[in-house]
């Protein structure tokens, strides 16, 4: 197995997006309830926190709660919105002395206040922050980011303040939730599913996906390492031979 000292810093990617998957099946494993699976998640989140900065990463983002989560049973979403609230107040020393910038995509209006409330106070101390930018995705859904930015884009058309000829990639980009965030360099998922479960969809278009044969929980250095050694020895064309590259 790889680990992160062997990799070339010459050759990382600028953003890693994580689906953290397998909490509740990890805890079932174990004949333990799926909250449990939730709360030993949280452990590996500061873990792989912690390596991305050592790696002097730019840009982490995790898929932390999407929309069709909130269909879970109401003891895991409280448990889940818990957990939220009491990570966010632990870490925060963390990132400071990390220099890490806290962000958030999804529609975080629809969380719990408390949640809600924890959450803006983070990210606006840690707002200034230049080392690595945390985005966490919560009632994050990629149709419905999308939806609206299609929605805001026709609202401005109609009002003549864009016209259709200059819609491209730009204006797109401009309104969607990760308008400050580079694309997905490489995408890995845990669990051992093989799909990407309405996550960033725009912005993994010519993302690495990488998947592991692991639950989150489990999920360590070493599996960090050999998703971003796999990602070092693909060869990213963007449309173009081999030969246009050389």
């Amino acid at each position: 197995m790889a680990n992160l000292e062997e990799l070339d810093k010459n050759k990382m990617p600028r953003h890693v997006a994580i689906i953290m998957d397998g909490n509740g099946r990890w805890a079932k494993k174990q004949g333990k309830l799926r909250v449990f699976g939730h709360e030993n998640g949280v452990k590996t989140v500061r873990e792989t926190v912690e390596n991305c900065v050592k790696l002097e990463l730019e840009y982490l983002t995790l898929y932390t709660f999407s929309t069709e989560n909130w269909k879970r049973p109401k003891i895991e979403i409280d448990t889940l919105m818990r957990l939220l609230v009491s990570s966010l107040k632990k870490e925060l020393k963390t990132f400071s002395e990390n220099n890490i910038r806290l962000n958030a995509i999804g529609d975080i209006e629809s969380l719990p206040k408390r949640a809600n409330k924890e959450l803006k106070e983070v990210m606006e101390k840690t707002s200034q922050n230049t080392g690595m930018t945390l985005t966490l995705a919560l009632s994050y859904g990629a149709r419905e980011e999308l939806k609206n930015a299609v929605k805001q884009i026709s609202a401005k058309v109609k009002n003549n303040i864009i016209s259709i000829e200059n819609i491209d990639e730009t204006i797109i980009n401009s309104h969607l939730y990760t308008h400050d965030l580079p694309d997905v360099d490489l995408l890995i998922r845990t669990s051992g599913e093989h799909r990407i479960s309405n996550f960033l969809l725009w912005q993994i278009a010519y993302a690495e996906l990488y998947f592991v044969d692991v639950f989150w929980p489990d999920f360590s250095s070493q599996h960090l390492a050999e998703a971003i050694k796999s990602y070092q020895n693909r060869e990213r064309r963007f449309g173009k031979t081999s030969e246009q590259l050389n």
